[in-house]
Order: C-alpha cells, then sequence, then structure tokens
C-alpha cells in the first residue's frame, strides 16, 4: 500500500475526482487529506526556490533565508514575491472527513488544529477523533506564528491513542519543537518537509529518538538532494512519503504533477525494500493503521 501522509485538500485547484484519477495513473493506494489554510497564490519561480534552500540549509546564510520567507503583515498573512498570502486561522476540517467517508478505501484524515485560532483546539480535536479515517493531527506553527508547546493539551491526547502529531516548525520558538517532546516524551512527532527550516541541524537533534519522523513533501523546501541526505542520515525507516499537493510542480495538463516526488524516491533510492517503507509501511506502522 502506497499512502501520501501529507496532502491538502484544495479543490480549487485539483477536484477530488480529478484527484482520484491521478491517484489511480501514479499507482497511489491512500492519501492522508489535511485542510486548507491558505488563499490561492501564484507559482513561485523555481530559481527563487534555489537560493531560498541554499539560505536555508547553509548554516550561516539562514538568517537571510529567515527574513525572505517569514514576512508577515499586521494581520498575519505572508509577504512574498509573488504577492500576500491569506492565512486561515481556523483551517476547516469538515471538507476533509467529508471526503473519507466517501472514499473509506482512499482517504484518511488529519485534523488541523490551531491553538491560537477561535476554534477551540481541544474541542476541534474531540469533534472529529473518532471519525473513521482519522490518521492523526495536523498543525502549522510557522504560519499560525505559535510556539509547538502550545499544543500541549492535544498532543497529550494523540499520544495517549498512539496517534501521530505532524507539524510544520518555523525559526526561533516557533520551530522549538523539543520543549513539547520534552513534556510528552511518548509523543509520535513527524516534521513536516524533511525538518523544514533547519534540515540537518534538526535532523542531528532527532537522530536518536526514534519517536520522531520527518516527510519528504513539498517541492519548494525538499529538492533531489535533500532527500537523499535526510534518507542516509536517519535511515529509510524514519521518512514519509507526501507531496503537499496540489501545490508544485505541474505537469502537461496544467495541473499538480501528482506523480512527482513518488518517482523522485523510485529513482534515488532503486532498492523495492526502502521504497516499500518510505512509501507506504513507515506511515502504517506509526500512525497505527
Amino acid at each position: 500500500m502506497i499512502i501520501d501522509s501529507h496532502y491538502h485538500l484544495e479543490e480549487r485547484l485539483l477536484s477530488v475526482a480529478e484527484l482520484l484519477k491521478k491517484m489511480d495513473e501514479t499507482g497511489v493506494g491512500k492519501i492522508a487529506l489535511m485542510a486548507v489554510m491558505n488563499n490561492l497564490i501564484a507559482d513561485t519561480k523555481g530559481f527563487i526556490l534555489t537560493i531560498m534552500r541554499f539560505l536555508l540549509t547553509h548554516r550561516r546564510f539562514r538568517e537571510i533565508g529567515n527574513r525572505m520567507i517569514a514576512n508577515f503583515d499586521a494581520e498575519g498573512n505572508i509577504k512574498v514575491p509573488d504577492g500576500i498570502i491569506e492565512i486561515y486561522p481556523d483551517p476547516d476540517n469538515e471538507p476533509i472527513f467529508k471526503a473519507v467517508k466517501g472514499y473509506p478505501g482512499r482517504f484518511l484524515g488529519w485534523i488541523f488544529i490551531n491553538p491560537r485560532g477561535k476554534n477551540d483546539q481541544v474541542k476541534e480535536f474531540e469533534k472529529w477523533k473518532d471519525e473513521p479515517g482519522f490518521v492523526g493531527v495536523k498543525a502549522h506553527p510557522f504560519w499560525h506564528r505559535f510556539p509547538p508547546v502550545e499544543l500541549l493539551p492535544v498532543a497529550e491526547r494523540v499520544a495517549e491513542m498512539g496517534k501521530p502529531l505532524l507539524i510544520h516548525v518555523g525559526f526561533g520558538i516557533d520551530g522549538d519543537f523539543n520543549a513539547l517532546v520534552e513534556k510528552v516524551p511518548n509523543l509520535k512527532l513527524i516534521l513536516a518537509h524533511t525538518g523544514f527550516p533547519c534540515y540537518s541541524d534538526t535532523w542531528r537533534e532527532i537522530k536518536d529518538n526514534e519517536n520522531i519522523m520527518v516527510d519528504l513533501s513539498a517541492r519548494s523546501y525538499v529538492d533531489r538532494k535533500i532527500t537523499r541526505q535526510v534518507v542516509d542520515y536517519l535511515g529509510a525507516d524514519r521518512v514519509l512519503f507526501g507531496t503537499d499537493g496540489p501545490y508544485g510542480h505541474k505537469g502537461e495538463d496544467g495541473k499538480f504533477d501528482y506523480g512527482y516526488i513518488k518517482r523522485r524516491i523510485e529513482e534515488l533510492f532503486p532498492d523495492r525494500g526502502v521504497q516499500k517503507m518510505i512509501l507506504g509501511e513507515n506511515l502504517i506502522r506509526f500512525a497505527e493503521l
């Protein structure tokens, strides 16, 4: 079973019907869906992404990268070269579990929470946790601008259930996942985008903690070199296939190229045993699916 661990259900870019067709074409059995947290934005030019990754993966230039991609306005939206990314404080979980219910054999669902949103994080978790297909909790300390330790009430609950917490960390206090792990040592934690934005520094921090995984999602944050390096360093049993779709590389049809990251994994790691771990077995084991 091949499972995409990280996909936003953004039907303005790709409908459910289109997504199912692409899954069939690329041999993906299931997707763990998560809610949309921002408005539609223009595709960032490739050379800008290359510069960003260079700045972030080299410690002495990381602060420049920080200023480049963590430029928030007074309303909490992000200024980027192509415009403003409007951030939704309370991503809507209802479409996620509606899709899971409609296609239980194809979709799983993350509960997206924000401790600084209008929706109480515990109530939001309790509302959806018993839904069929529930895989874990998703949060975005970077774009929602909060320290991960503020997730403590929900982190304790998912740890009790043996389910993972998937987070996209940021810079400084927004990236301090260790403060949360210290309070919930049995927490199963997934760091999105191979531990963006500190990459190899983060890998060294988590090397000896098998309760922490990373996913390989997002062409913007993760290239071939980073993919190879993180698998070599942490091991194939500590990484998860994810796309961050439907954002990223477009195919010949002008829509998201759903097979792009899967092809990269297969090309970089021709060993079928390694592929099976990354593409599905690790998530099945880690999330107790």
